[in-house]
């Protein structure tokens, strides 16, 4: 059996009184998941932010569930009668127009309130546009905090973007191309000049990523006649300024090696908190360039890698 195999695969085994929350592309189509697919197929009702987008994304798969509307302005009384059905035996799928359901979009209130009544939740996974984009970010991943959207009026903004200043995470956004520019400038008014990526449109055919600090980000778009499209937003983190590069610093590093003064560890511990990198990356290519300068002189004058 290959390792890949599910042992025990959920839909084998499908579950009445169900709500299977499941994540949908968010464009490129052939990002669905066939789990996704035959949840859909199996389940008797489909509750969709839009009907009409989720309907096309049937269509195209030729699945003719029936599909009912469940979006923020209405969450709370269509919950009402999925709750019933879900009580009923009917199993149900959750749906937004694009990504992972409840991730900024409605779906939260009928999640919660199904899970008081003990009716079982199961995810399928799929794509997200905030996962998506910090994938191939370039920025840290190992922590990271996803805002969503950020207030539409500038001074709510702000305050908004106060209580992130200190935060040292990859902060995560969705935004409105009718407001990214204002956005970015008050990030940059707020938070400093930091680095950060613009992603836009991702998996469709005009995808695009813009990396650069908050001025320089502003300057491009400025120039632009329109922006399009769906925006995802990462900024670094508080102690980040820009994807680290040895090379920045590799002249103070052989200074400092030179002297004889302080240990290839201890050094390595100093920069990584000024930098805000890795101290076992910093310890590698440090004694990487000692060795090479010893190389160079003509012969090790003495190992000093812990002092």
């Amino acid at each position: 059996m290959p390792l890949n195999s599910p042992i025990n695969d959920p839909l084998q085994k499908f579950l009445t009184g169900t709500l299977y929350v499941v994540a949908t592309p968010i464009g490129n189509l052939n990002d669905i998941t066939f789990r996704a697919l035959e949840t859909f197929e199996k389940v008797e009702l489909i509750a969709a932010e839009d009907t009409r987008h989720t309907k096309k994304l049937l269509a195209h798969f030729n699945i003719k569930s029936r599909v009912i509307a469940c979006h923020e302005h209405n969450e709370a009384q269509s919950a009402k009668g999925i709750l019933q059905k879900l009580k009923s035996g009917s199993s149900v799928a959750l749906v937004s127009d694009a990504g992972t359901p409840t991730v900024s979009d409605p779906g939260y209130r009928l999640i919660n309130t199904a899970i008081k009544e003990n009716i079982t939740v199961v995810p399928i996974p799929g794509v997200s546009a905030a996962i998506t984009a910090l994938s191939a970010s370039g920025l840290p991943s190992d922590r990271f905090s996803f805002i969503g959207f950020l207030p539409p009026k500038s001074r709510k903004r702000r305050e908004r973007l106060e209580q992130l200043v200190d935060f040292a995470s990859t902060l995560i956004f969705y935004e409105s191309p009718k407001r990214i520019i204002t956005v970015l400038e008050d990030m940059m008014e707020v938070l400093g000049d930091r680095y950060a990526v613009f992603s836009r449109e991702m998996t469709k055919t005009y995808e695009e990523f813009l990396r650069g600090n908050f001025s320089e980000l502003i300057a491009e778009l400025k120039t632009r006649q329109a922006i399009k499209g769906e925006i995802t937003l990462l900024v670094s983190g508080e102690k980040i300024a820009k994807p680290f590069c040895f090379e920045d610093i590799q002249h103070q590093v052989e200074a400092e090696l030179k002297k004889g003064k302080i240990g290839v560890l201890q050094l390595a511990k100093q920069l990584s908190i000024s930098c805000g990198v890795s101290k076992n990356m910093l310890y590698d290519k440090i004694l990487e360039l000692k060795s090479t300068i010893e190389q160079t002189s003509g012969g090790d004058k003495g190992d000093n890698t812990n002092g």
